[in-house]
């Protein structure tokens, strides 16, 4: 059975001039234990988006359009705002923030901002639990725990910080993690300690599915056993890690690889290719394939007719004419 379902999601933001903005439309994947997604795209594509609703966090102008989101079989959708932090977030599915120092309070103790967080969820703990629990779960990973948590964010280095707000994130064991680019502001030596302690947390059952969000798709093969590709809303190619990365199908895949720096074996010389134009407007009704006014294999049918995600070999693309 799987741990966390997504049935043809799409979100829309509502401007206050009642327009609708259609930021992720007919989304689906499913994850098994143990899988880690990884999720992939430029700015703007919808990731954020994304989490915001695979987490059911619908706070306007955010809003639902049609789908599913479940974790262990039970649905996230149509749930109150009060629901959804005391019976969702943390316990079913938690995020990883990208800014570990924003995620912190600036003027408390990381012992305290965790205490919050336990006491949040967890009714009737006292202080002397809460700091068991913390010092247990701290120790976990490599770092000098009481100098951690009696520190405030400001006097720790971005590594513990980034550390430090995945094992708040983590305490309560949630089925789902979401990991919305946890790397991006650490150098590469921190960035493989982060890395390997999340997978350590996956191993010892801490949680059990990942969804890992990034900008760099080189770095996901590393990470990630499937990768989904994101454009303008839509997932556009989806299948196994080292396919994804060596061997792209859809056209905007193949372009993103181009576009970017990798040291992957047979990468290393060749130079980055920028991808020209932009996306598309999503205030304007598309009904072509998203991609079609930047491809450079796009046909006039292409602008005419929408792309649906098709079985190409093993892995889906939404493209008519991926081979």
């Amino acid at each position: 059975m799987a741990i966390f379902e997504v049935d043809k999601l799409s979100l829309h933001y509502l401007t206050r001039f009642g327009q609708k903005i259609h930021a992720v439309t007919d989304v689906s994947f499913n994850m098994e234990q143990g899988e880690i997604l990884g999720i992939a795209g430029e700015s703007g594509c919808g990731k954020s988006t994304l989490v915001n609703g695979l987490m059911g966090l619908f706070i306007p102008p955010l809003y639902p359009t049609s789908g599913d989101v479940r974790v262990g079989g039970e649905s996230l959708m149509n749930r109150t705002p009060e629901d959804v932090r005391a019976n969702i977030l943390s316990r079913k599915v938690s995020m990883i923030p990208q800014g570990a120092f924003n995620a912190l309070n600036p003027t408390r103790k990381v012992k305290d901002i965790a205490a919050d967080v336990m006491a949040a969820h967890i009714k009737g703990v006292d202080k002397k639990q809460i700091y068991e629990r913390l010092k247990e779960r701290f120790d976990l990973f490599g770092m000098d725990t009481n100098k951690v948590l009696n520190s405030h964010p400001i006097q720790l280095t971005a590594g513990e910080r980034q550390r430090s707000v995945i094992g708040i994130s983590t305490l309560l064991n949630p089925q789902m993690v979401i990991a919305d680019e946890p790397t991006s502001a650490l150098d590469v030596t921190t960035q493989k300690v982060v890395i390997k302690m999340i997978f350590d947390l996956l191993e010892k059952g801490i949680f059990s599915t990942m969804i890992f969000i990034t900008h760099e798709l080189p770095l996901l093969r590393h990470v990630a056993n499937n990768i989904a590709i994101m454009y303008a809303g839509e997932i556009v190619e989806k299948g196994a890690a080292e396919q994804v990365v060596f061997d792209p199908r859809h056209p905007y895949t193949k372009a993103l690889m181009g576009a970017m720096l990798s040291a992957e074996p047979g990468q290393k010389q060749r130079k980055p290719t920028a991808i020209e134009g932009a996306p598309p407007n999503l205030a304007n009704p598309i009904t072509g394939c998203r991609f079609a006014e930047r491809c450079p294999q796009a046909k006039p049918e292409c602008k005419r007719n929408k792309q649906e995600i098709r079985i190409v070999g093993d892995r889906q693309v939404r493209c008519d004419y991926a081979e």
